[in-house]
């Protein structure tokens, strides 16, 4: 099949081929690959390392001509549209590949249509790098949504990172590119070269929707292939719905993968390791839910992964993403929920991220009074598109459906509710009403909820505000954000304060510890002591409290006595359980050291026994969201810096009384007044010997007459340790 000199323009135009040789044509599939011309066929191929090329039939190889005009252009002959493969030539070399031009598109017409209209659910099983079989070969599909891009080319180490040499067909008016490589499989590392509008190349650019990416400082995109799931957490999966609810009990460990323990004292554990020792040590300790701080691929560590580049991308920090669903599944298989810290609130600038990625503000604000956070120097998405909003409700569909999480918890939601967060008076730009709220996140975290609860049975999503914002845990059909749980930043932000005064001078500071009983069940409340209570120059938690060495433990105990008597689900950030002395720091991990020696063991001792009293009580957890749950016993003696409450369940469920005292001052024969008669277990005493305390308490229980006190019926004699708090359970005859 010998190539004319006529066939040569029949085949190819000298413009189009030097078109596709300088990396300008807009539309390659339109003039590569196999074309019929008339009765006859020829295929047209480009490759700028080839001195010669020929195509391979079923029926021999058949040389190609270079195109005058275009020398990397290549045309020849086929007898019949038949798979073919291309060999090149060049000095001394050969190779061989199968032409990507020669394959039809992979998108279908309604996947085009919902991701233009802003409802494909499920955008991650369209977009980004699919390893599959199409058209009878084994190879990657990639896809891209860039609208404003004047040309999409695919490139990394398969093609010298090239863009000339697979620029990607676009389809249709939704803005996606496409192209299927064959020959391509996991652990490409890949990247897209984008010309903007103006006709100027951008900084390569990483998959918006990849999967796995190089180690940083790398940048690249790397092919997974997420269709090999293996789950062995059927069980778990079938009851975790009752383990996320209002009345279970809720006790969250926040963990910083990368310093929570580090291997040879330098190198980050994998997600393997941690499926192992983390989980184990979570379990032990008796908490509920593991969170971990954002595990989207992040370039910076210093971030701790708060500003992410690769949204779908389980940090290759730790390992692959098969890896991380090993982790979920072996905390699932223990016991244990997984929350993820989800970051839908800003973007970092990198070059190689999503700003201005098509050469266009695409998925930020173009105003830098809306797109650009000027606490953090990132950008912010543009909410109100509907491709950018689609793109972040998928985002979250994704890890709740590819990697069994059970929950999202949303960080700085306060910064996407309000236009002028952390903006000066002429530093923000009104909604389209003259107010502050941003109503298009508003709409998006309502849809991320309802889509969310709608499609994935059971699981939980949490929110970081920090205001006052109404509403932040109510149904989107009863005017609220949709979100399962708020922190409680409030409770947090007065009682650190207040743990902090000297015991002297607490009396005049009293209310800090009783306030957050005022709105205590406006919302389904999460009690935070979070990462963030741990760093910039914080302190620990156990640096925070005031007093000698034994004092500072008392102290921490008390409080946490307080927190897990307290109505409201429990969060506690690594380190905190067994009082790491020194600030958190991510660059190494906790001092494992000091929770060896016995002060730090008797607390890490109590945190795991608060953990297992807060669980086997139901009046601890059931109405934890209910104002039924709780009643004062004792709110306002500010003059001793005493505090006593009920804490109640189910009808047939025990009662229980909790009672702190701040001071560092035992008292004896303290009346109390409790709502039944008869023998109070005394459950917990977090002066105990084994925690490190003085021993002081009740020998075990006390017993309640029918005398009138505090407003209940029965009352009580019992001792107040110093700096305490004991928990008190009902047992009846």
């Amino acid at each position: 099949m010998e190539i004319a000199d006529k066939d040569m323009t029949v085949a190819i135009s000298p413009r189009d081929a030097l078109r596709v040789q300088q990396g300008t044509h807009d539309d390659p599939f339109a003039v590569l690959g196999p074309h019929r011309v008339g009765r006859r066929w020829f295929v047209v191929a480009f490759d700028p390392g080839a001195q010669q090329m020929s195509v391979i039939t079923e029926d021999g190889e058949h040389p190609m001509r270079p195109v005058p005009e275009a020398p990397a252009v290549f045309v020849g002959c086929l007898r019949r549209n038949a798979p073919y493969r291309l060999r090149g030539r060049a000095e001394d070399s050969a190779w061989e590949v199968d032409d990507a031009y020669r394959f039809g598109p992979v998108l279908g017409e309604m996947d085009e249509y919902l991701i233009g209209e802003g409802t494909h659910r499920r955008l991650w099983q369209v977009l980004g790098a699919h390893p599959m079989a199409h058209e009878g070969a084994d190879g990657t599909h990639f896809a891209v949504w860039a609208p404003n891009a004047r040309r999409v080319s695919l490139v990394g180490d398969f093609n010298f990172w090239d863009g000339r040499r697979h620029v990607m067909r676009r389809r249709g008016g939704a803005g996606v590119w496409e192209i299927f490589l064959p020959g391509l499989g996991a652990g490409t590392r890949y990247k897209y070269e984008i010309v903007g509008p103006d006709g100027k190349a951008l900084p390569l650019k990483a998959d918006p929707v990849g999967f796995g990416a190089e180690h940083p400082p790398a940048t690249a995109s790397v092919v997974r292939d997420l269709r090999k799931a293996e789950w062995a957490d059927d069980a778990w999966m079938a009851a975790r719905a009752g383990r996320n609810a209002r009345d279970a009990p809720i006790t969250i460990y926040e963990v910083h993968l990368g310093s929570w323990r580090k291997r040879d004292g330098w190198r980050n554990m994998t997600y393997r390791d941690a499926a192992v020792e983390l989980v184990d040590y979570a379990a032990d300790m008796g908490f509920t839910h593991l969170e971990f701080l954002p595990l989207s691929e992040f370039p910076f560590d210093g971030s701790w992964g708060y500003q992410p580049v690769g949204l779908f991308a389980p940090t290759v920090r730790y390992g692959t993403p098969s890896e991380f669903r090993a982790l979920v599944d072996a905390a699932h298989r223990k016991g244990l929920g997984v929350i993820l810290d989800w970051v839908p609130g800003h973007f970092p600038t990198d070059a190689h991220g999503l700003g201005h990625f098509d050469g266009t503000a695409l998925y930020e604000y173009a105003d830098p009074r809306e797109g650009v956070h000027q606490d953090w120097n990132t950008l912010i998405y543009n909410y109100g598109r509907r491709e950018v909003a689609n793109y972040l409700i998928s985002n979250a569909l994704y890890w709740l459906e590819e990697y069994h999480v059970d929950g999202l918890r949303v960080d700085a939601v306060a910064s996407m509710l309000y236009r002028d967060y952390s903006r000066e008076a002429d530093e923000w730009v009104p909604n389209v009403h003259g107010g502050r709220e941003n109503l298009e996140a508003i709409s998006m975290l309502q849809r991320m909820n309802t889509v969310s609860y709608g499609e994935v049975g059971g699981i939980l999503t949490v929110a970081e505000e920090s205001t006052s914002y109404p509403a932040v845990s109510r149904p989107v059909d009863h005017g609220g954000l949709g979100f399962g749980y708020k922190w409680n930043m409030g409770w947090m932000n007065d009682t650190l304060r207040y743990i902090q005064h000297d015991p002297v001078h607490r009396r005049f500071h009293h209310h800090q510890m009783t306030f957050g009983l005022h709105y205590a069940f406006s919302e389904n409340f999460i009690l935070p002591i979070s990462h963030d209570e741990v760093v910039h120059g914080k302190g620990s938690m156990l640096g925070k409290m005031p007093g000698d060495a034994w004092q500072k433990f008392a102290n921490l105990r008390a409080y946490y006595g307080f927190m897990w008597g307290h109505p409201g689900k429990k969060l506690l950030f690594m380190g905190c359980e067994f009082a790491q002395p020194a600030e958190w720091n991510h660059d190494i991990q906790l001092d494992w050291a000091a929770a060896e020696r016995a002060d730090h063991a008797g607390m890490q001792r109590l945190v795991r026994d608060l953990n297992t009293l807060y669980r086997g009580q139901p009046a601890l957890h059931v109405k934890d969201c209910e104002a039924e749950g709780f009643e004062w016993i004792e709110g306002g003696d500010a003059a001793h810096s005493v505090l006593a409450w009920i804490r109640r369940g189910g009808p047939e469920d025990p009662p229980i009384a909790v009672v702190c005292n701040f001071t560092p001052v035992g008292r004896s024969g303290w009346t109390i007044g409790l709502p039944r008669p008869g023998r109070w277990r005394e459950a917990l005493n977090t002066d105990a010997e084994i925690y490190g305390g003085s021993g002081q308490g009740n020998m075990g229980a006390v017993t309640a007459m029918p005398q009138a006190a505090h407003g209940q019926p029965c009352a009580a004699l019992i001792t107040l340790p110093p700096l305490s708090t004991t928990v008190f359970v009902h047992e009846p005859e």
